[in-house]
């Protein structure tokens, strides 16, 4: 929060009196930048971070995404079950596990990162993540090893879920305090373009083998497949990590090569990565961004992870008809995301994330009441309405959510305030809808429960600051040339008098 004028609080007579004084104050309390005070971005090491960050973010989204794509045959190979609602309802309460567990990841790995660094903590959730989406892959099914195979899936699930909490947390705080003020959206958009490349790599991966292989095949061997190739994914993106220095904003937070004078008033200047404090200081921001978090996860997850389970198991189409469309529409969301990040840099994240909220609320029934029309264009059109709702949040959401917190507790407080929101809200959503369709027998629940997620990210998108072209909380501005850090300095010089 910037300093009161002086001005203001003082008495106006004292002010008239010694004009000079309360000058020499304001001056004080709010020095002018100068130009060391203002980082200059290398787009070299902007690309390098970027593609770091996002490489994790499509493995976890890769890793997520296999799990929900194959929920019937897992539920196959570790529920045994005569009723398959049943074993539906199990594989996706296993998928819910993961993200219970989540807050407890992002309060241990998001002040370890406000402490130790964002590069050291992203390179050893990618290690987690890797170790255990891996160790799926070689589980025995119950009828080798009974109950005790579930056991195991669930403990497994934990440990990706425990390591997802310090991953998207770290991963948006990496690109925003690299990425130059006027350009975060757009860096910021290739996170979730990483999003979207990890759920085109599992559902063109298990629309491959569901095409390939038969049932008996699929649930003998053909679903370990996907779950064993997150080692080697895991690796490539642990040595990108680990290649790259960490952001100048924690540099200066540290002292380290990104220096700044006193003159960057509202910087930080310590890097405590106190769990109280945030949940002290900051829970009004840390509730805004639980219910963006919200809304946006369960229209995310309702469309990218639940919705070919939909269309086999609700509709009565085969496993490939729903993964295929779907994938189609993940593909053409991939090509324009970017250009969405860039939009919200020139008009705003929230007009973006209002567009999005909006198209949630009043396109969700007639997109489902599409989708529930027998063929494969009316299928298509509901898809990309949902899908283009979702995309105007995709692009804008990692340039905004980062923004929402100051620097010496960003990592931390994004960390806890996204995965309490995953954990409740997002990983729940299959489960949920799966349940009330059940309850009901309904199938447009689905659409009813994003519309009733859409109207509280409307209110949240409604309450949050502008936050676009602006220097993050705590952080000196970031720009991409000598002469844009010029022009920022000549900004702030006094008008000659003659």
């Amino acid at each position: 929060m910037a300093a009161p004028d002086p001005q203001q609080a003082a008495d106006p007579a004292a002010v008239k009196r010694h004009p000079a004084l309360f000058r020499a104050i304001r001056k004080r309390r709010n020095p002018r930048l100068r130009r060391t005070d203002i980082t200059v971005t290398d787009d070299a090491a902007v690309k390098r971070a970027v593609k770091a960050a996002s490489l994790g973010n499509a493995m976890e989204w890769f890793d997520f995404g296999i799990y929900s794509y194959l929920a019937v045959t897992i539920g196959h190979v570790f529920f045994p079950s005569g009723n398959d609602t049943t074993q539906l309802l199990s594989s996706f309460a296993t998928f819910a596990v993961a993200f219970l567990v989540r807050p407890l990841g992002g309060m241990f790995f998001g002040p370890m990162g406000d402490k130790v660094g964002r590069k050291k903590v992203l390179a050893l959730t990618m290690i987690l993540m890797a170790v255990g989406t891996f160790a799926i892959g070689l589980i025995p099914s119950h009828d080798t090893i009974g109950v005790w195979a579930a056991v195991l899936l669930i403990f497994f699930r934990m440990l990706q879920g425990f390591s997802t909490g310090g991953e998207y947390g770290g991963a948006s705080t990496f690109i925003a305090e690299y990425a130059p003020d006027k350009r975060r959206g757009f860096f910021g958009s290739f996170l979730e373009f990483g999003t979207l490349a990890g759920y085109v790599g599992a559902a063109g991966l298990v629309t491959a083998l569901y095409a390939l292989l038969n049932d008996a095949q699929m649930e003998a061997w053909g679903w370990r497949i996907p779950f064993l190739v997150a080692g080697p994914l895991g690796l490539v993106g642990l040595y990108l990590r680990l290649k790259l220095d960490e952001t100048p904003a924690f540099q200066k937070l540290e002292g380290g090569t990104a220096h700044a004078s006193e003159a960057a008033d509202g910087v930080e200047a310590t890097a405590k990565g106190d769990l109280a404090k945030i949940f002290r200081q900051y829970w009004p921001t840390l509730i805004l961004c639980i219910c963006l978090v919200g809304a946006y996860n369960i229209t995310d997850y309702m469309l990218l992870s639940y919705m070919p389970t939909y269309l086999s198991d609700e509709l009565g189409y085969s496993e490939t008809h729903g993964l295929l469309i779907l994938l189609a529409v993940m593909v053409f969301l991939m090509t324009i995301i970017a250009q969405i990040g860039k939009l919200s840099d020139r008009f705003g994240r929230k007009p973006l994330l209002m567009t999005g909220m909006l198209g949630f609320l009043f396109l969700s029934l007639p997109a489902f009441l599409l989708i529930r029309v027998d063929g494969i264009l009316p299928i298509t059109i509901g898809m990309l309405m949902l899908g283009l709702s979702l995309v105007c949040m995709l692009g804008t959401m990692s340039a905004a959510l980062p923004a929402l917190f100051p620097t010496n507790v960003r990592y931390g407080s994004l960390s806890v305030g996204y995965n309490l929101s995953a954990s409740i809200f997002g990983g729940t959503t299959p489960l949920v809808i799966t349940a009330l369709i059940s309850w009901t027998g309904s199938n447009l629940m689905p659409a009813y429960y994003a519309m009733a997620a859409a109207l509280i990210g409307v209110i949240a998108v409604a309450c949050m600051k502008e936050t676009a072209q602006q220097p993050l909380i705590g952080s000196p501005p970031s720009v991409e040339t000598d002469e844009e850090a010029a022009e920022l300095v000549q900004a702030q010089a006094p008008d000659p008098k003659f």
